[in-house]
């Protein structure tokens, strides 16, 4: 069951579309994204490096430089200590390439996913003392490590702290949180931070710091070319809100990756047939950025680190051949998984909970955050994929935008050895006799409604077929790059009638349709997803004699409202406009 429901958002369009000289259309779908300043348009449609925030206000960050600066002088050992995601690797990469140009004594660390876990650990802490280092750098990470910083310092270390997930706190009166005390703390959300954009990556943190150590080094801006290029990856990969700042980070940081000099990124492309002038951010988040996760999930992330740093074109395609393999394998384990998890809901009491809590003892650990997506998208509730690794049970969850993951992870957080994250997202750790408790407190103390679970499905513009252009589909890509909110407009028509229908595509993955509306215009239609549910739906409402009549070529009863993306079909040197299908209802 889905709400569909119409944006309605009034302005004076007229005004916009000869201010801006746009369409009534693209004028409407600026509104809808909360765009009605002259201002704020004008930031939307023409983003600009020069319009991003002055990484000076950002608390901690001209402290933390200084300190770079005085080791790099004094030639003292600096280690980074990164993360296993994208955006860790991507941090790790940035801090990694800017502190060499500097002149910086640097090597990294980033924690083994099953040995070390999430950050910064005492593990990591001796063998930098042991190696003799002066400095920790940590990046999208350490916010959360207070003892870790604590036992550093003791060490006699100099420890810098960058990070972008929430600051960890106890209920007292009120909120009060907790920070490490490092020498310095770098991280937007800190109450304190004057910073006026909250929600860059860790990458673009520390692509902050590295800007700001560039310009007293006196490098010229053309070196942020590279660093540029991976912030737009880990925002995307991060699923970072892409407004404000973020927009202006991904939007330019494409073009850049279009025209990359990154061996290992060119490298990577290649591999998965990615033709470089047509990169969007669909392919850094569904692509590129799985390929470079996938070090991290089945052997090391540095094998991303590496492919990044590579120098040869012979390295790059050896690393990117091997990253390829492994994202492969993982997508193979990925499906395996899905299926166990749905079974297990499918089949218990589970399927009535609000909160989904799914153990699955044999999965790969570093796959649980990928399943609990996939279960998060197809039951529209928040999902929490939990597996055994080391005496211990690990867990990832995601989450709906109802349900902030990491605050409801607090109130439950006795049943926790470990935990950390996001409203959207969130890792854990617990022993085994804890998840049946944490499952059962995690659902009685939610206040998640039915109606909260309801999937609802926003329609930007009701936009007839015949008004469907080719030039209206090239203004639509003025507002990309799309993702988190920033999503790809939707648009929708009614009554459609099917005049003819087939499965298509290799595996028969694919439902084609020729439909006409109310005013006679015909235009093919596909649709991409449960096939075999799309032909239920359509049994269910008119009987199979009326889709075999559809699948024949004859005449039918079958009708649609749907919602869509326009696009262009290119086939054999001739072009026709046509429609992807988002969401679909038969009508009686």
């Amino acid at each position: 069951m889905e709400k569909w429901v119409l944006r309605n958002k009034k302005a004076d369009f007229e005004a916009i579309m000869k201010r801006h000289g746009i369409s009534e259309c693209l004028a409407r779908l600026l509104v809808n994204r909360g765009l009605t300043e002259e201002m704020d348009i004008d930031l939307y449609l023409n983003p600009d490096y020069q319009n991003t925030y002055s990484p000076y206000t950002m608390k901690d960050l001209t402290k933390a430089c200084k300190i770079l600066e005085d080791k790099i002088d004094s030639s003292l050992p600096i280690r980074i200590v990164g993360d296993y995601d994208v955006d860790g690797v991507s941090s790790t990469y940035i801090l990694y390439k800017a502190l060499t140009l500097c002149g910086a004594r640097v090597d990294y660390e980033i924690p083994d996913r099953i040995k070390d876990g999430y950050g910064i650990n005492e593990h990591i802490i001796d063998g930098a003392y042991e190696a003799g280092i002066d400095t920790i750098i940590t990046c999208d990470n350490g916010i959360a490590a207070l003892e870790q910083v604590k036992k550093a310092k003791r060490l006699g270390m100099t420890v810098i702290v960058t990070d972008h997930h929430d600051i960890p706190f106890v209920m007292e009166e009120e909120k009060r949180y907790l920070l490490p005390e490092a020498d310095a703390v770098v991280n937007p959300k800190q109450e304190e931070c004057p910073y006026p954009f909250k929600q860059l990556c860790g990458a673009a943190v520390a692509y902050k710091l590295m800007e700001v150590l560039y310009k007293s080094r006196q490098i010229g801006e053309a070196e942020l070319v590279p660093l540029r290029e991976v912030v737009a990856i880990a925002t995307v990969c991060d699923v970072m809100e892409l407004t404000g700042e973020n927009r202006i980070l991904v939007k330019k940081g494409l073009e850049l990756l279009r025209k990359t000099k990154n061996q290992g990124l060119r490298a990577l492309m290649e591999k998965n047939g990615i033709a470089v002038e047509n990169l969007s951010s669909y392919h850094l988040g569904f692509v590129i950025g799985p390929c470079l996760n996938a070090g991290g999930r089945l052997d090391t992330a540095k094998k991303g680190l590496r492919l990044l740093l590579s120098e040869s074109k012979e390295e790059a395609d050896k690393r990117a051949e091997e990253l390829k393999g492994l994202n492969d394998l993982r997508k193979q384990m990925t499906e395996e998984g899905i299926l166990k998890a749905v079974s297990m809901i499918e089949s218990s009491a589970l399927k009535e909970d609000r909160v989904l809590v799914v153990y699955l003892q044999d999965c790969h650990e570093s796959l649980a955050g990928i399943i609990a997506g996939r279960i998060r998208e197809k039951y529209n509730k928040p999902a929490i994929v939990l597996t055994s690794a080391h005496e211990m049970v690990k867990g990832s969850g995601r989450s709906i935008e109802k349900y902030n993951m990491y605050e409801e992870l607090t109130a439950s957080g006795k049943y926790l050895v470990k935990f950390g994250g996001h409203p959207m997202a969130a890792g854990m750790s617990l022993a085994f006799e804890s998840v049946e408790p944490f499952r059962i407190s995690l659902n009685n103390n939610t206040t998640l409604t039915e109606e909260d679970l309801i999937p609802k499905v926003v329609i930007d513009v009701v936009l007839p077929l015949g008004l469907i252009t080719e030039e209206l589909i090239e203004e639509i890509k003025i507002l990309e790059p799309f993702g988190k909110g920033n999503e790809k407009p939707l648009f929708a028509d009614r009554s459609l009638k099917v005049i003819k229908l087939a499965v298509i595509g290799k595996n028969k993955n694919v439902i084609k349709l020729l439909v006409r509306n109310q005013y006679g215009k015909e235009m093919d239609a596909l649709y991409f997803g449960d096939t075999e549910g799309f032909l239920e739906a359509l049994s269910d409402a008119y009987g199979q004699n009326e889709v075999d009549r559809a699948f024949q070529n004859r005449d039918n009863k079958l009708k649609l409202s749907l919602t869509y993306y326009p696009s262009v079909n290119e086939y054999n040197g001739s072009r026709s406009l046509q429609i992807i299908i988002q969401n679909y209802l038969p009508e009686k």
